[in-house]
């Protein structure tokens, strides 16, 4: 692990980054050839990235679409692999677009290799997200 960090620490270290919305620094916590799967997805959203630059290209407009203001919980517990973790998180914020609320939970699950994200799997509510843009996918 980097710096002696578990799992679980790296996975608090992603959220704090997540919560600046600096995704270029999201992105460089992920190793060049990582894995993210978001398999609830909606219909014409990505179901799986490969490649930090696919990450990075993929995030990079999020803060210009949704002001995530508040982390308002976040379990996040190591596992029997000592390189995964999971995180059950909820975030607040708002639609810079429509103004409307952004209220979201996640569970993640997160590994990593030499300290870097190698593979990241995310389960959200696609029909929550599409309510909140109004009823438009992205």
């Amino acid at each position: 692990m980097s710096e002696n960090l578990s799992a679980a620490d790296l996975v608090r270290r992603s959220l704090d980054t997540f919560l600046a919305k600096d995704m270029k620094a999201w992105a460089d916590l992920c190793d060049e050839n990582v894995v993210v799967e978001f398999p609830f997805a909606p219909e014409g959203s990505p179901t799986r990235l490969e490649g930090r630059t696919a990450v990075y290209e993929y995030l990079r407009g999020y803060p210009d679409l949704i002001d995530v203001q508040q982390i308002t919980s976040a379990a996040i517990r190591g596992t029997d692999d000592p390189d995964t973790a999971i995180a059950d998180w909820s975030v607040t914020g708002r639609v810079l677009a429509n103004g409307n609320p952004y209220d979201m939970s996640y569970a993640t699950f997160v590994t990593f290799k030499d300290g870097k994200i190698v593979k990241y799997r995310e389960y959200w509510n696609p029909l929550a997200f599409l309510k909140a843009l109004g009823g438009d996918s992205f």
